[in-house]
């Protein structure tokens, strides 16, 4: 994924935090991989707290070089920063917090998401993976469920699907998919474009979508 996408994926996904408010809450988990870039893009004015389920409430963005902490580590072992007020617990506490239904959004990276809103986004069979990490606990405890991804794979094969080939995370839990090429809800009639990213049509972007696409 080059810089670029990698960019216009993350700064459209950090306008998601614009949307939170009082009613929902401010706690936000960031997926490991491309979501925690998110933490460098945090919109200026929103309360937004950012929880890592290794147990910290009030991540920061990613520190400058030469002045890492290594004892400030995010779930996928980057070292962040703190913010003023952050706040450290047990990762039991951590999943209490997640599964008790208190994370009002989790931004999450993805393998293959479809039409139906499932998510596979922690292995590939075949190839070794270290755990399933919160993954599964996220998308089942979370209020709201974003999921980040290039739209398709580096050979050109369509990852929003009807149906999902690789294990699922968790099934009809996606609310929205965010790529390069659009932003796309889930609903009971399928998926919803909500907006096409400049450059884009209608045409090039069902191109490569296996799942039907409503305009």
């Amino acid at each position: 994924m080059s810089t670029s996408i990698r960019d216009i994926i993350v700064r459209r996904a950090a306008q998601e935090l614009l949307q939170l408010n009082e009613r929902t809450g401010y706690y936000v988990n960031l997926g490991i991989g491309l979501p925690t870039q998110i933490a460098n893009c945090v919109p200026s004015g929103v309360p937004v707290v950012l929880q890592s389920e290794n147990g910290m409430l009030g991540v920061g963005p990613y520190p400058i070089e030469g002045t890492e902490d290594p004892d400030l580590i995010n779930a996928g072992k980057e070292t962040v920063s703190e913010l003023a007020g952050t706040s450290y617990f047990d990762s039991a506490e951590s999943f209490a917090m997640i599964r008790g239904g208190h994370v009002a959004l989790t931004i999450l990276g993805g393998l293959e998401v479809s039409e139906q809103g499932d998510l596979a986004n922690w292995t590939v069979p075949g190839k070794m993976v270290k755990g399933m990490g919160g993954a599964m606990d996220l998308v089942a405890g979370v209020q709201r469920v974003i999921v980040i991804m290039e739209h398709a794979t580096r050979d050109g094969q369509p990852k929003i699907l009807r149906q999902c080939r690789l294990p699922l995370t968790g099934r009809r839990c996606v609310h929205r998919i965010i790529t390069e090429r659009c932003v796309l809800d889930v609903t009971p009639a399928g998926l919803r474009v909500v907006e096409l990213t400049p450059g884009q049509t209608r045409e090039s972007v069902q191109a490569v979508t296996e799942a039907r696409l409503i305009f």
